[in-house]
């Protein structure tokens, strides 16, 4: 165990030193590649005028979200009135799907309750 541990710390040391060494070359390349999206200068207004922009753009999108809600129900519906027709593969395919959203549910909560299987730390 004693060594295991001192592979994790040696490891863990090698990162720090890579990070250390190249972090702030690759900080600054990404903002290179990136200044266009940068508002110079960083002030508190920008920042608000931002966020009202981001806000009321996604405000001005959920008409064409629930569009995109109401045609995916009827082919919902439409696919549940023909399901006769529906093959196996497509079954299948629908039941690991839901199996998967299962799946990160279940994840999320072990990881909510602090990566315990048994319940909350109370």
């Amino acid at each position: 165990m004693a060594s295991k541990l001192l592979q994790f710390q040696s490891k863990a040391f090698e990162a720090s030193k890579f990070v250390a060494k190249n972090g702030s070359a690759y900080y600054k390349q990404l903002l290179e590649q990136n200044k266009q999206y940068i508002q110079e200068p960083p002030t508190v207004e920008k920042c608000n005028e931002l966020s009202k922009q981001l806000f009321y753009t996604r405000l001005a999108s959920i008409p064409g979200r629930t569009e995109s809600f109401w045609k995916e129900l009827d082919y919902v519906r439409n696919l549940w009135k023909n399901r006769q027709e529906l093959k196996v593969e497509n079954a299948g395919i629908a039941a690991l799907f839901g199996l998967e959203c299962f799946a990160w549910f279940c994840a999320g909560e072990i990881v909510g309750r602090g990566f315990t299987f048994t319940g909350y730390y109370v």
